[in-house]
């Protein structure tokens, strides 16, 4: 095998939700195991209760921990085992703090090891907002969470994918109420400038980005409000001045049908359901979430935890397996960046 692959730690995601089942059916495919060397971290038990659910089995490689990865570049996967949750404190399809409690251990322990470059990527099956905090987790997501862990000060967002098209946000877990205050001119060159080189870094070579507008048909020219007037349009035009190919404010019911028809690879819009809406109405059970601006790699699938269907091997693998592709391109970028 290559050692030239990125190496990628696949977590299990919330015990009581799909995430078992996915990976269970991530790694019984072939193909997977070609495009990284991989890592799952979780608990055991965990793990074949997946492997049940999904009807396979998938033949690993023990190993202790995770600073052992880099030397062993393996044509199947290799795992390290975590007790983060014990079996009587698990109800499949409900979330609790139990659950939430071993996500941010297996992620705790993720995030020290691509911190330590013994891996190049984290892609992270599904897990429950509301757990992690019921487990003590004091920020409003987990892209908050890992922004704090790796001491990001810069800007940072979700990007939101489906096939070629990605999606930034100005604001994103806020009230609606409140998006109007997010918007400056400095956000968004700082949300355009990451997605632009977010898309480069996933292999992209001249990646098209539009802006969307805020207001109903882009504002109709200040009557129904100035915020493309004052502050996008600027930003537009400053990103232009810098030499980036950026184009807009269009508005927002439009722009969405010129990214579906392939003009466009990748949309800023300006708050979270203004491209939310739009990506899972084109493909819900295919988008990806990718964790903007964080000085590593970090995918996971763009639905939840699906506790509705736990344990019944309902659950499409679909997004799960557009999360590993997009991290293992991001992890090979990275690892090339980082190598020398």
């Amino acid at each position: 095998m290559s050692n030239l692959r990125p190496t990628v730690a696949l977590t299990l995601g919330d015990p009581a939700g799909i995430g078992p089942e996915l990976i269970a059916k991530l790694l019984s495919k072939p193909s997977t195991l070609q495009q990284a060397n991989i890592v799952l971290v979780g608990d055991p038990w965990v793990w074949e209760a997946g492997q049940h659910t999904a009807g396979v089995k998938v033949e690993t490689l023990a190993i202790e921990s995770l600073q052992q990865v880099r030397a062993l570049d393996s044509d199947r996967p290799l795992i390290v085992a975590v007790d983060s949750v014990k079996p009587e404190d698990v109800q499949v399809g409900v979330a609790a703090a139990s659950g939430g409690a071993s996500v941010l251990k297996v992620l705790d322990m993720c995030l020290a090891a691509v911190s330590q470059r013994h891996i190049d990527a984290i892609c992270f099956a599904p897990l429950n907002k509301h757990a992690m905090k019921q487990a003590g987790m004091p920020f409003e997501d987990e892209l908050h969470y890992f922004a704090d862990y790796l001491r990001v000060d810069g800007f940072f967002c979700e990007f939101n994918t489906l096939g070629g098209l990605w999606t930034s946000r100005i604001s994103s877990h806020v009230p609606l109420k409140d998006v109007a205050s997010y918007l400056s001119v400095e956000r968004i060159k700082q949300a355009t400038r990451l997605i632009y080189q977010s898309l480069a870094a996933a292999g992209v070579a001249q990646p098209r980005v539009a802006v969307a507008a805020f207001n109903p048909h882009g504002g109709d020219g200040g009557v129904c409000g100035r915020e493309e007037i004052d502050i996008i349009a600027p930003a537009v035009k400053a990103l232009n001045d810098e030499g980036l190919p950026i184009s807009g404010p269009f508005p927002a019911d439009t722009i969405f049908l010129k990214a579906r028809d392939g003009q466009y690879d990748a949309i800023v819009t300006m708050y979270h359901d203004q491209g939310q809406i739009a990506i899972k109405l084109l493909g819900f059970e295919k988008g990806v979430t990718v964790q903007g601006g964080l000085p590593v790699p970090i995918t996971t699938p763009a639905h939840g935890t699906a506790y509705d269907i736990a344990g019944s091997n309902k659950a499409s693998v679909q997004a799960m397996e557009n999360a590993f592709a997009i991290a293992c391109r991001m992890g090979a970028s990275y690892r090339a960046q980082t190598s020398g």
